[in-house]
């Protein structure tokens, strides 16, 4: 138990792709078995600055390829999607999974030219994200679900076959805003973390358990996930100016400029020695973005390698 909510005892450890980086998907599944990684995670943009694929078409394909690894989205941009379409892909990836899928989702928001491709007022976002969660838990589960909000008005409409697991597949909320984390209380069984420090993160797992408790909520198991740039090195030097040249991942460069106290930079044991405060402070699943797109086959060696005996 932490900050009042029950956390699992264990830790996981995953990786995320989902930008067209001259891997192939079978590659990446080949380093996710290769190398013990308990999960593979795809980014998702419909618009985006740099070439991106979509991200339920790759975890299909990495659903095939792989066994007993989990799959999840981090993040799905909800509110730029139809609940029955979001509903429909995601307990289809869950019997394709056989129930290996976590439905990452969050508001997005990075580029307005994405909204405007896909005729979604972006000011309209957080309304919409809290208006189709409800509508997509009942569709993924199979029950006859009818939109009569604001934003949807569809009839009465029943999803067959339901998710591969009877309750669908977890949802869990992306953000670091205090809003996103008030919405994983009332509406999630799990918060991807973001750009925070140990100690953001500790408090921002007290805010979700406060809220949850306010609301009378209570959950029977939380996963807490935290997604974690990391660049290894010989030195944190050396690292630090691997990841400020970094042109990658979303919001590496940037991360790698100016926000050293959210990665984790150097050696081996300095890397270990970070991810151990934010073990302490309340992750359970570190999904890791390696900063330096060219070299990120052998990063994700290096970590599991070097990295992870140190835990």
């Amino acid at each position: 138990m932490h900050a009042e909510l029950p956390l699992s005892d264990s830790i996981e450890f995953g990786f995320i792709t989902g930008f067209e980086d001259g891997l192939s998907i079978r590659a990446k599944a080949g380093l996710a078995m290769e190398h013990g990684y308990d999960s593979v995670w795809v980014g998702d943009h419909v618009v985006c600055p740099v070439p991106m694929l979509d991200s339920f078409q790759q975890l299909a394909q990495l659903a095939a390829l792989t066994d007993g690894v989990t799959l999840g989205t981090a993040v799905y941009i909800l509110p730029l999607r139809h609940p029955v379409h979001a509903a429909k892909q995601a307990s289809s990836l869950d019997h394709l999974s056989e129930g290996r899928f976590i439905f990452g989702v969050g508001l997005g928001g990075d580029f307005p030219e994405e909204w405007a491709a896909c005729e979604v007022p972006l000011k309209e976002r957080g309304a919409r994200m809290t208006a189709s969660l409800p509508l997509i838990r009942t569709l993924m589960r199979g029950k006859p679900t009818q939109g009569e909000g604001r934003f949807h008005h569809f009839p009465q409409t029943q999803l067959t076959p339901a998710a591969h697991r009877a309750g669908g597949p977890p949802i869990w909320i992306g953000g670091f805003v205090p809003a996103a984390l008030k919405r994983v209380a009332h509406s999630a069984e799990g918060w991807i973390g973001y750009m925070k420090t140990p100690t953001e993160y500790t408090s921002s797992l007290a805010l979700i358990a406060k809220e949850a408790r306010d609301c009378g909520r209570e959950f029977e198991a939380f996963g807490s996930a935290h997604l974690l740039s990391i660049r290894l090195g010989n030195t944190r030097e050396e690292a630090l100016k691997a990841a400020r040249q970094d042109v990658g991942y979303a919001m590496a460069e940037e991360m790698g400029i100016a926000s050293p106290d959210h990665v984790a930079l150097g050696a081996p044991a300095d890397v270990a020695e970070r991810i151990e405060a934010y073990r302490k402070a309340g992750v359970r699943h570190f999904i890791i973005e390696t900063l330096g797109s060219e070299e990120r086959p052998e990063q994700l060696a290096r970590f599991a390698e070097e990295v992870r005996p140190l835990l």
